[in-house]
């Protein structure tokens, strides 16, 4: 629709500097959302903003998911600026991302009432080249990216809330027909894509989505290439349809597929734990009726995390809408996620809860001994694992009490297999000895 292991903020004190944990030890170890929907016979998505797929955000929207959205950058008013000038930088960019993590594409999408370029929107056109330029677009694009992209949004939000048709370019221009002739071109254009239509409030049994139901129903019986249908699934908190699972399972039966494409469930802010744990039963149910239909292959989360989410511009009041916070950190949607797709999780612990103590015991002409301490007080862990960056070249050499790892200036070190646990009142320790010239500083650790 619009715009669009990390985690929780552990405050480490140091002699001499602070270190600050930004992913718990808890969502480290759980298994990552993409192996539970394949476990489940399902795909698990995001829309992404292409410019931010690295570090942090790059690791989550790759480790985490098997399937990509791109929330603008395929969308005509992108690739299309000015006419016949294409810029498919973003694009190939998030496809390019989505093949070096073996995840699969959604393209989003190719017909609109949005996000137009203003050439055509303000141009006049006839009937015959409104239809022109529609099927040279979809042509174009879906051929680009032929064998590429697994599914497609066709067409996008053609419905009113009562069910008759919106009142769109493509409507007034070309009549109803161009949802028919929109699928028919992209199938033409890559055989093997699967085509959706694509709209929201369809999630529950209504008039609209009654519309769309009727609307599939009708191209199917004319032998119109269409695939799927997508339930955008932009909800309050709260107001999870109680007729959803119904409405996945009597599209199921007309034999096209679902997909959950825009999930993202907003909250009044500021949030709370009693909102936060709402959302969580409310991520769950969505996922949970997804789950419980075997012709429901997807479920993508419009942006993953608060910072990449078009909720708080367009819903003034309203935010914290996906599974991260702003900071990264897993928040308890996606546990929620997590366990509809059957996983196993462990809540992380409360901000603070546990500290970390990063010193430097000796140290000589070229080289130094250094140790971690991982300390908790009013919570638990039953795995770890620690990373940094060195600032000034320094290399480890040797290490105990767990396994590190090094390439180039970034060090990752794990849990031994017998010291994973930190209790509610203890603590846990590893050493190191490393190399070093010129400088020594403190890096900043995270966990996760």
């Amino acid at each position: 629709m619009r715009s669009l292991r990390t985690g929780l903020s552990l405050a480490a004190l140091v002699t001499g500097a602070a270190l600050l944990f930004t992913a718990p030890a808890a969502h480290a170890a759980d298994t990552p959302l993409r192996d539970l929907a394949a476990a489940k016979g399902k795909v698990i998505g995001t829309a992404v903003t292409g410019s931010k797929l690295t570090g942090t955000y790059g690791d989550l929207a790759g480790g985490q998911f098997s399937s990509l959205t791109p929330g603008n950058a395929m969308k005509w008013g992108t690739v299309e600026p000015t006419q016949s000038t294409f810029n498919w930088t973003e694009a190939d960019q998030i496809v390019a991302f989505a093949q070096a993590h073996n995840q699969q594409v959604r393209g989003h999408t190719l017909v609109w009432h949005s996000q137009n370029p203003s050439w055509l929107t303000t141009g006049t056109w006839t009937s015959a080249q409104l239809s022109s330029l529609l099927q040279n677009h979809i042509s174009t694009e879906v051929g680009r990216y032929k064998g590429k992209i697994a599914a497609w949004d066709v067409v996008n939000e053609p419905f009113n809330e009562d069910g008759t048709y919106r009142s769109t370019l493509w409507y007034n221009g070309l009549g109803s027909d161009y949802i028919a002739n929109a699928l028919t071109w992209a199938h033409a254009a890559d055989p093997d894509a699967k085509l959706y239509i694509n709209d929201y409030n369809v999630e529950g049994v209504n008039a609209k989505s009654t519309a769309l139901y009727n609307l599939v129903k009708d191209l199917k019986s004319r032998g119109v290439p269409i695939d799927g249908v997508g339930l955008q699934a932009h909800l309050i908190l709260g107001q999870v349809p109680a007729t959803l699972q119904q409405n996945i399972q009597r599209f199921a039966d007309l034999g096209v597929d679902v997909a959950i494409t825009e999930l993202d469930i907003r909250m009044a802010l500021p949030s709370d734990s009693t909102k936060l744990a709402q959302q969580k039963a409310d991520f769950k149910s969505v996922v949970a009726a997804c789950v419980a239909v075997s012709r429901c292959v997807n479920v993508t989360v419009w942006g993953f995390t608060d910072s990449d989410s078009w909720v708080d511009s367009t819903f003034p009041g309203y935010g914290a809408a996906t599974p991260y916070d702003a900071n990264y950190a897993p928040k308890p949607a996606y546990y929620g996620i997590a366990e509809a797709l059957g996983g196993t999780t462990t809540t992380p612990p409360p901000t603070g809860a546990c500290t970390a103590a990063y010193s430097v015991s000796s140290q000589w002409n070229t080289g130094f001994t250094g140790q971690v301490t991982i300390s908790c007080s009013g919570a638990s862990l039953s795995s770890w694992q620690v990373s940094w960056t060195y600032g000034a070249g320094q290399q480890i050499t040797q290490a105990w009490n767990a396994v590190c790892t090094q390439s180039g200036a970034a060090v990752s070190c794990a849990n031994a297999s017998y010291n994973g646990t930190v209790a509610d009142g203890s603590s846990v320790s590893f050493g190191f000895n490393a190399s070093w010239s010129g400088s020594n500083p403190v890096p900043a650790v995270t966990l996760g």
